[in-house]
């Protein structure tokens, strides 16, 4: 279990301690656009709650950076539109992101997505 756990984490790039969507960091060296697009980048930093975290490893979901960083960035757009809580849609997972708060809340696989009700949600972010 303690090694399915640990996986878990690898692959969806959670950090066990404070459960964030961990980026890539470029070196020192690179250009001011590489740089100050990378300190953009930290201030729309995703988080994970405890509960989607949990939700995330029961349902083996995986999600990869490339989604995640698009899932980043599309958050970070919903925030400027106002929007506050949001359904965001992925082939294999559904996820309810605060934009408020820049946390997933919960995620379920799309299977299950497909028989609940989702409320309090005032935008649909859709992620292929």
């Amino acid at each position: 279990m303690t090694q399915r756990i640990i996986h878990a984490y690898q692959q969806h790039q959670i950090s066990p301690k404070n459960n964030h969507v961990s980026t890539t960091k470029q070196p020192a060296s690179a250009d001011f656009k590489t740089q100050f697009g990378l300190a953009l980048a930290s201030t729309n930093e995703l988080k994970i709650s405890k509960h989607a975290s949990q939700r995330i490893m029961e349902r083996n979901i995986t999600i990869d950076n490339r989604q995640w960083n698009k899932i980043s960035e599309k958050v970070a757009e919903a925030k400027q539109m106002g929007i506050q809580d949001s359904l965001v849609l992925l082939n294999n997972a559904a996820l309810i992101v605060s934009a408020k708060n820049n946390t997933v809340v919960t995620a379920m696989d799309r299977k299950e997505a497909t028989t609940q009700i989702f409320s309090n949600i005032n935008g649909t972010i859709i992620i292929d």
